[in-house]
């Protein structure tokens, strides 16, 4: 499982006979959870959540009113608004490995029983203004909360103190077989995170339960009918250049992203994991300092070439590190309705030639309602890089639809690119054995090929920007005239004159307190 594919997300909508559960003979109600831990060539260390919960009901028949494992609010939800899929995902920061993340919000939600994409709904977020944290309550749908199972370990200030987080909430129904006769709804909960050596490991190339989330594990959840931890040991299988401590003998091997891989197992449902701590703090330490980063097969950038504050150009680099296959992509653009795109601009090249699109579709944006929506499918060459260009031209907002901090730019949110990439080796396509749940996301009828979906960076655009300082100039000089004019006029309505008689002499006094001494009125 490599890295640069672990960011990528579920497809918009799994179509229903390729869906399905792993095993056959799963109770109605079901929850497991996993821990993935993968140790990179940097030194650095990718951890990856997994909490399923199965339920065989349906919302839509059937009226639910009594909740075990499923949490209620979502249930709530799927029977109210016939919701059909659900995609929540909540992304903060980058992992440069030749790979681009989205970073933001996105929410897809799917209601169908054939695609009919009048029902199909897509929003994003490229960044969230208002500080929030979103962990608490993402917890609270898990069947132990945060207090027993591997939940435990989701501090939130190591988790948001990581290079790169996400989070993410998927609902779908899925069958049973292949001819779909009876389905059951499943929540996904998901947690991808990357913990820097130089920032959360003082530089080391050694790491520990304690040290990534400040915390060790003394249970399973009790609900669960699964709880591991995986660890992948691939490019260390007798222990070459990992050591891992305290060691197990438990060993899976899972295709994973077109590549299989070899993993150390710990079952926490068994109690000698905890060994005689009743606890567990699992250590990995690199035996040497030697790695090469890895190449994913698809990876993609994006960013805004251009002068000026009128037009620009938006280009987006698709990267085919296959070193013989050739295969399709479909790149889904939305951009908001300030940047007006000239679609007769749209060019897509690979290799210096015209690469044609063998579909386009294309919805324009109208003012302040919606935004531009462009969907291409691509084949993109062995060993090469296609760019597509489009070139746009920036609006003049209003001087109300500014943000408080309009010279730092507006966000435009990241290109979603989705592919059947090709396997290094061949898919398991057989569904009756139990198979670690970051095996069986994708389900495909396919050996050959595997689903991922890769998020490019978010734009930053500055747009045309009027001085707000004149609005405020000309408030304070308003101000300033009604304030003296109004005031002096106020002044002259309202103030009382009285005449006051001229002060007598000084000899004029004396006389009259001489005259009061003897009783005598005064002059």
């Amino acid at each position: 499982m490599d890295l640069g594919d672990a960011a990528t997300e579920t497809p918009d909508s799994l179509s229903h006979e390729n869906v399905f559960s792993p095993s056959v003979s799963e109770p109605k109600h079901d929850f497991r959870e996993e821990l993935v831990i993968r140790p990179l060539h940097s030194g650095d260390i990718y951890a990856s959540f997994q909490f399923r919960t199965l339920w065989k009901t349906n919302f839509r028949e059937n009226k639910v009113s009594h909740y075990r494992l499923f949490p209620k609010s979502l249930g709530q939800v799927i029977s109210k608004f016939s919701v059909r899929e659900l995609h929540i995902s909540f992304t903060q920061g980058y992992w440069r490995t030749i790979m681009s993340c989205v970073n933001g919000n996105s929410f897809i939600c799917v209601e169908l029983e054939a695609t009919d994409h009048r029902f199909l709904r897509y929003a994003t977020l490229p960044r969230e203004i208002v500080c929030t944290e979103n962990l608490t309550p993402w917890k609270k749908l898990l069947p132990c909360g945060s207090t027993a199972g591997l939940a435990v370990l989701l501090k939130s200030e190591k988790l948001f103190h990581s290079s790169f987080h996400s989070q993410a909430v998927h609902i779908r129904p899925i069958c049973h077989d292949w001819e779909c006769k009876a389905t059951s709804w499943e929540l996904r909960q998901t947690v991808n995170v990357v913990f820097d050596r130089h920032i959360s490991a003082q530089g080391k190339r050694e790491w520990s339960l304690f040290k990534m989330f400040s915390r060790t594990l003394t249970e399973a959840c009790p609900l669960a009918s699964s709880s591991k931890i995986y660890v992948d040991i691939t490019d260390s299988p007798q222990g070459e250049q990992l050591e891992l401590s305290p060691p197990t003998s438990l060993l899976s091997q899972a295709v994973a992203l077109g590549d299989r891989r070899t993993f150390s197992v710990y079952d926490l449902k068994q109690q000698s994991t905890f060994g005689m701590t009743h606890s567990l703090n699992l250590l990995i330490r690199w035996k040497s300092n030697e790695g090469d980063m890895l190449r994913p097969l698809l990876h993609a950038e994006r960013y805004v070439a251009g002068y000026g504050l009128h037009m620009g150009e938006i280009h987006t680099l698709m990267y085919n590190n296959h070193p013989y296959r050739s295969f399709p992509v479909l790149l889904l653009e939305s951009v908001p309705w300030y940047l007006r795109l000239y679609i007769h601009t749209l060019t897509v090249t690979s290799k210096g030639k015209d690469n044609k699109p063998s579909y386009i579709h294309y919805q324009p944006s109208k003012d302040r309602v919606r935004p531009h929506l462009l969907e291409m499918l691509i084949q993109l060459p062995p060993i090469s890089v296609t760019e597509v260009t489009v070139q746009f031209e920036r609006a003049l907002l209003k001087w109300t639809e500014y943000t408080p901090d309009p010279n730092h730019g507006f966000y435009v949110g990241s290109s979603v690119i989705s592919s059947l990439v090709p396997s290094i080796v061949a898919m398991d396509t057989n569904m009756t054995q139990e198979r670690p749940l970051f095996s069986s996301f994708f389900p495909n009828k396919e050996e050959s090929t595997y689903f991922t979906r890769v998020y490019t960076e978010p734009l930053l655009v500055n747009l045309p920007t009027p001085d707000f300082s004149m609005p405020y100039n000309v408030i304070c000089l308003t101000c300033t005239v009604v304030a003296v004019g109004y005031g002096s006029l106020y002044n002259l309505l309202t103030r009382s004159f009285q005449v006051e008689e001229p002060s007598p002499g000084l000899a004029k006094r004396i006389a009259n307190v001489i005259r009061k001494m003897r009783g005598v009125p005064p002059l």
